[in-house]
């Protein structure tokens, strides 16, 4: 039932904001737009699409802000003024109040806000569809001041994406059971996924560990800042952390003016994403404007601020092995070994013939060569396989949907950067490069490294074991051979003697026949 009353409410909204109307009038075949006008009649609908569809969607909830936030990355596909109010989505979502933040707060620390804070600015610096964040002044307790950012949770969450979720599991069964696709599209999945990563971002303590794991792997990079979590002050409904200064990566612009240099801005985006994919196997996994920076600090000046750590991927070593070796066959046009990796993966089904992939594959591919970001589309590159990948049955990977929404957030991001970049190029020698680690001699003293500690602790113990166990008792041992061997004979005693009755047998007909023919010859 309230699932019903679920579906009821969105469709309610739709017509609202007139979100049919947006869909039909983008059709050109004149019934529908005849229908569409037919629709709208007695509603008002004066506001601005953009505005609309943005309204719609913060009614509508987290689930359908996240997807406003993916879409505002992909001006290549949307009309600006639809962008543009998406993008608002990033972190301007409307605020809940600040007693309510203040009273989270303090239930989640035990304490008055004063206690903890010598300052707290009320107003929150950003809202977002799960939580908002109010930069703050921390007391640590030795007349030390430090400047933090405070995210406190929205409350009310988890009911309002329990019951979208109850819903998208409901469609993903029907999807499953009524289309021929359903088990090529593994749509439970997908969703149950998708589950997963929203609820572990409606734990702060999650989100974290999150980053400090993030915080860890990037050092030494010196292309990634990400703050520091101040782990007395972090609890599920709140997350103190260090607060970080730097103009948001959405203000082209203003980083031009403070002297940023754009296009290596736009490569070391992509440095970074190949990095955390392919090196460590663990992904920022949200990566839209909202949640990304650029510090003009001196000492750090033109490095990324990363922000936002709800949402990360992981790659077993399988995933990030069979993805570098299709990434790399790529970037050379060995169309023919990428075909070949899909069907050793098991994603097609075994008797696919190689040519005919790999021709698909070539037809999708061959035409985005050579070519700067501003005149190719990664979400048109990832249409067509897609259409390739239901005509030759290949199974989606849930594992790899995230991935592959991060992939169109960094195109988002790079067309916003440096329409002329080319993502090819800049990708194919890292991808390279980490292929030569992971087969080639670095690789190899790599793992030594890594077993060492083990081999030092068991070779001083290897004679004394080889010793123990040459000099172990094996008379059960014997005694379990000498069974073996006797139930072995006896097997064979028997076997004789039903090869021999029966060859007796067959000897007897054959006699008998014998005499019985000679008989009626005489």
């Amino acid at each position: 039932m309230s699932r019903l009353y679920r579906g009821a409410f969105i469709v309610w909204i739709v017509l609202r904001f007139g979100l049919d109307e947006l869909v039909l009038s983008g059709f050109k075949q004149p019934w529908l737009k005849t229908l569409s006008r037919v629709l709208t009649v007695g509603r008002n609908l004066s506001a601005p699409r953009g505005q609309r569809l943005r309204q719609a969607l913060e009614h509508l909830g987290p689930i359908f802000v996240k997807l406003g936030q993916v879409l505002s990355t992909r001006r290549d596909l949307l009309p600006s003024d639809i962008a543009d109010e998406l993008a608002k989505l990033q972190d301007r979502v409307p605020p809940f109040s600040s007693e309510v933040a203040v009273a989270t707060i303090e239930r989640a620390l035990g304490r008055s806000i004063d206690q903890v804070f010598s300052e707290f600015d009320r107003t929150p610096v950003a809202s977002a569809s799960i939580a908002q964040v109010h930069f703050a002044t921390l007391r640590n307790g030795k007349g030390h001041l430090r400047e933090v950012a405070v995210k406190v949770l929205r409350p009310g969450m988890l009911n309002v994406i329990d019951k979208d979720l109850q819903l998208m599991h409901t469609m993903a069964r029907w999807l499953d059971r009524l289309s021929s696709d359903g088990k090529r599209l593994k749509p439970r999945e997908v969703v149950a996924e998708f589950d997963k990563y929203l609820h572990d971002e409606l734990d702060l303590v999650r989100e974290a560990s999150n980053a400090t794991q993030l915080r860890r792997n990037m050092e030494g990079l010196n292309l990634v800042l990400i703050p520091e979590m101040v782990w007395e002050y972090c609890h599920q409904e709140v997350l103190v952390m260090q607060r970080m200064h730097g103009l948001p990566i959405s203000q082209v612009e203003g980083l031009r003016k403070a002297g940023v240099d754009i296009p290596k801005l736009a490569r070391d985006g992509v440095t970074i994403f190949f990095t955390q994919v392919f090196r460590d196997g663990f992904f920022h996994a949200d990566m839209h404007p909202g949640n990304i920076q650029v510090s003009v600090a001196p000492d750090t000046f033109g490095q990324y601020v990363s922000l936002d750590f709800g949402i990360v991927g992981t790659l077993t070593e399988f995933d990030k092995e069979y993805l570098a070796q299709n990434f790399t066959a790529f970037f050379r046009r060995d169309y023919k070994r990428v075909a070949e990796l899909h069907i050793e993966s098991g994603w097609v089904p075994a008797h696919t013939r190689v040519d005919e992939l790999e021709s698909a594959i070539r037809s999708v591919c061959e035409p985005y060569f050579d070519r700067p970001l501003k005149e190719i589309s990664l979400g048109m590159v990832l249409m067509r396989l897609f259409q390739t990948s239901r005509r030759f049955q290949v199974e989606i990977q849930p594992q790899l949907v995230l991935l592959q929404k991060t992939l169109l957030n960094i195109e988002g991001l790079g067309r916003e950067l440096d329409p002329d970049l080319d993502l090819w190029s800049t990708a194919k020698p890292f991808l390279e490069q980490w292929m030569l680690e992971q087969v080639g001699p670095q690789r190899l003293w790599h793992q030594l490294k890594v077993e060492a500690p083990r081999l030092a602790k068991m070779l001083p113990e290897l004679p004394r074991l080889v010793h123990a166990f040459l000099q172990r008792d094996h008379e059960s041992e014997r005694k379990q051979l000498i069974e073996l061997l006797n139930a072995q004979r006896k097997t064979n005693q028997t076997l004789q003697t039903i090869l021999l009755l029966s060859l007796g047998f067959f000897a007897g007909i054959v006699i008998t026949a014998m005499l019985g023919f000679w008989s009626l010859v005489s």
